[in-house]
């Protein structure tokens, strides 16, 4: 029941069908200046026009559809539409290379895939691939251009199926049928496909409860890749489920100018999304040339932090600090909120990986109700959050609805519910290691609950540092420490593993290191001579020493090098969703490994 007390939708076919009824007028996709706009009667016949063209192709009832776009509105029509022709679509990554994509192929059984004309040379050569292996795509779909050997998506709009019948078909969708097969990222081996269901979805979507349901007025920003089953929860599934705006933002960089045209009201944030917000904010502090604006900003930074940490510790406020957060509100946090276009938010979430403490006290001083949460792609992204009534620093919350959380006797976090995926596919076997005869899911985090319900995660069970001493460590702690602790780091990774003390490397953030250089009018503009720059090494000096002084003896960094690089998301040492590979890390950089310890 929905909080009205109504039967809620138990697909997302009826559940879009419900909305597209209820808001025909409203706009339901669009893009940055409203370039494209598609309003919910105009998606709902688009829908039905691909499904039939769909239905043409020979896509039937449980067949698998790859998709590989960027965020464009057309990545919603297709997956929706894929859905209500009784299929499966799954998302592919757009920096995948060939022969994964040709993995994904065999894996998933697709024999159609839908995509951009700028994916098709990739595409067509993992066909190839997956054909020498036994697996036939027989249709690639562009949804722009087509070139040879494709077929466009207007020209599938416009066949026509005499045999199929679309009302009967998508209400002829089971709640346990499949939603989705949301490829993991792999750190360790080949991705796992996790099989998810509406019901999985709709049973975890009862988060928003916490919130106070979702609505047909709420605005969404879409910018992660939609292979990320975060993205796909909040800037897709939630808007069928319970209505909605859509923006669409194709490059990363365009985020900050969305953000101040949207004001979203239901936004995604991952860590290092708030990270480059924090360190851009403070080096617009830093070069305000007022020093009496500089000091009332930071008095209202430090007003907000302590309400924040306040409520993270459960204590009251006084009357005197509330009087002062609300003075240090309306003169300075209110018009920092509106001016990164965060003012209207309702629900605030951050998740994926950890975000540093001191960047989430930040966040929530300057009253921004930002809500840490943890999950993993199999039980459909989220299992603890931590509400907006009380938000405790440097946990990941208490369980969703419908969830149950316990630890094993090794600390390791186990998840049970309506949310834990279905399996992986084609994978029985790792399947029953992964999820018990009982029903838990083990995760293979490492956690703590305190007394309050509250649960923490120490790291990865498979990562933690035991170095030459026998001590266990959090390399995940250690670097979100660094990290919080010195903006123009980007990426961290600490090594320690039979080692006698810690090291680092460190890529810095080509964004946040080039404002620091133009703040100091820095010569040096490409990374390769940022790293290199006495001025720029001086602040890392300065952050790892802090971070250290954060840290116990025995975490502490004893040596580091800032790498002349930037890491990619999709490479050889970082996943797609931006997770270490820390192996592969480790093989590229023996020498410089080496070195540190020598």
């Amino acid at each position: 029941m929905d909080p009205a007390g109504h039967a809620r939708p138990d697909t997302l076919c009826a559940a879009f069908q419900a909305n597209a009824a209820k808001y025909p007028d409203d706009v339901a996709l669009r893009t940055i200046d409203d370039a494209v706009t598609i309003t919910w009667r105009e998606y709902a016949e688009r829908v039905r026009a691909i499904a039939s063209g769909l239905a043409a192709l020979g896509v039937r009832r449980g067949d698998t559809v790859a998709l590989m776009m960027t965020n464009r509105p057309e990545f919603h029509l297709c997956d929706t539409a894929v859905l209500h022709a009784g299929g499966t679509p799954f998302s592919l990554y757009n920096t995948n290379p060939v022969d994964l994509l040709a993995y994904q192929f065999g894996n998933a059984g697709n024999r159609v895939v839908i995509c951009e004309r700028q994916f098709t040379p990739q595409i067509l050569e993992a066909v190839k691939k997956a054909a020498a292996q036994g697996h036939h795509v027989e249709q690639v779909i562009c949804v722009d251009e087509a070139p040879a050997g494709t077929i466009a998506l207007s020209a599938v709009e416009a066949a026509e199926a005499e045999d199929f019948d679309f009302e009967t078909t998508w209400r002829s969708v089971k709640p346990e049928d499949l939603l989705t097969i949301v490829y993991t990222s792999g750190t360790t081996g080949p991705p796992k496909g996790v099989e998810l269901t509406h019901t999985n979805f709709i049973e975890n979507a009862r988060v928003i409860e916490i919130f106070g349901g979702g609505t047909g007025h709420d605005r969404v920003i879409s910018y992660l890749p939609d292979a990320h089953a975060a993205n796909r929860w909040f800037a897709h599934y939630l808007t069928m489920l319970e209505g909605g705006e859509i923006t669409t933002v194709a490059e990363l960089k365009q985020v900050a100018q969305a953000l101040a045209e949207v004001h979203p009201t239901v936004f995604l944030g991952v860590p290092r999304i708030w990270v480059k917000v924090k360190g851009s904010l403070e080096e617009r502090f830093a070069a305000e040339p007022s020093p009496v604006k500089r000091a009332l900003v930071h008095w209202a930074l430090r007003t907000g932090r302590a309400r924040a940490r306040a409520a993270s510790d459960g204590r009251a406020l006084g009357l005197t600090q509330k009087l002062r957060f609300a003075m240090a509100d309306r003169l300075v946090l209110a018009a920092i909120r509106t001016r990164l276009g965060l003012d209207q938010i309702r629900a605030a979430v951050t998740g994926s990986v950890a975000i540093p403490p001191d960047v989430h006290e930040f966040f929530l001083g300057l009253g921004l109700p930002l809500c840490e949460g943890y999950g993993m792609t199999e039980c459909t992204a989220g299992a603890t959050l931590n509400g907006p009534d009380r938000v405790k620093i440097g946990t990941v919350g208490t369980p969703l609805p419908g969830a149950e959380v316990k630890l094993g006797d090794d600390g390791e976090v186990l998840i049970r519910g309506k949310m834990v995926m279905r399996g992986y596919r084609n994978d029985p076997e790792q399947t029953a290691q992964t999820i018990d005869a009982d029903g838990w899911l083990h995760t293979g985090d490492i956690g703590s609950i305190d007394a309050d319900g509250y649960l923490s995660i120490v790291d990865r069970k498979k990562e933690l540092i035991i170095n030459a001493a026998g001590k266990n460590m959090s390399p995940a702690n250690i670097e979100n420490t660094i990290t919080e602790n010195c903006p123009l780091a980007g990426t961290v990774v600490v090594i320690g593993e039979q080692r006698p003390y810690n090291t680092a490397l460190i890529c810095l953030d080509p964004d946040l290191s080039r404002a620091f250089a133009q703040r100091h009018r820095l010569t040096a503009t490409t990374v390769a001579e940022l790293a290199r720059n006495p001025k720029v090494l001086a602040a890392i000096e300065q952050g790892v020493a802090a971070a250290n002084g954060k840290l116990s003896r025995v975490e502490q960094i004893k040596n580091y090098i800032v790498l002349p690089e930037v890491w990619e998301p999709g490479s050889d040492i970082l996943t797609a969703t931006g997770k270490l590979k820390r192996t592969p890390i480790a093989t590229r950089y023996t020498d410089t490994i080496e070195s540190l310890y020598s």
